[in-house]
């Protein structure tokens, strides 16, 4: 697929003000600081389209691009910004569960991992929610341009180990740079797929 249009619609901070559940959504979440804002505008094309902060947690709406007039793109708050209160990151997370839980054209979550920090708990959990309320998910290992290629397998063997653990089989993985590009063409490809079926 080529993104050919990346049109920004809606800043909503309530599930009910996002646009109708007409054409697929495709969601984009991480824990602050995971690369999320630089992943987006790589995969679109658009250097600006979502902001990019060197300060954690500066996503706070749900934010619905519309590309190629065919799909939405929508970039979720980040979760687990430490400096953020215990009643902002309640309220963050119960608005995510909300959106995630309620939208019937909600095709698929792309949840981002930065591929130099070991497994974490409040990621491990929130695909143990996904999971539990069977909405399909895959993972974005970001960041990989900061290890070389031995350091990277070692990551993504021990990561596919930890997931073992808890889940019969390994959900679809894809290895990302928002600085090289790397990664672009397979999740739009895999989006392009998804639309189709």
């Amino acid at each position: 697929m080529i993104v050919k249009e990346a049109e920004f619609i809606i800043s909503s901070t309530d599930v009910a003000k996002c646009p109708k559940t007409v054409l697929p959504e495709y969601a984009f979440i991480g824990r602050s600081n995971v690369g999320k804002s630089s992943m987006i505008n790589m995969i679109t094309g658009n250097g600006s389209l979502a902001k990019v902060s060197g300060k954690p947690g500066k996503t706070r709406l749900i934010n619905h691009f519309l590309i190629n007039k065919e799909w939405y793109l929508v970039d979720l708050p980040g979760y687990g910004y430490a400096h953020a209160s215990k009643t902002d990151r309640d309220k963050w997370e119960k608005f995510i569960r909300k959106y995630l839980s309620s939208r019937k054209n909600l095709y698929c979550i792309f949840l981002l991992i930065d591929s130099r920090v070991e497994p974490q708990k409040n990621d491990l959990s929130f695909m143990e929610w996904l999971g539990e309320y069977q909405i399909p998910f895959v993972l974005v290992f970001t960041k990989t341009d900061k290890l070389n290629k031995v350091e990277f397998e070692s990551f993504r063997s021990n990561y596919s180990e930890k997931l073992l653990e808890s889940w019969e089989e390994l959900p679809t993985m894809f290895v990302t740079s928002s600085q090289t590009g790397l990664g672009k063409e397979e999740i739009l490809d895999f989006i392009e797929h998804v639309n189709k079926t």
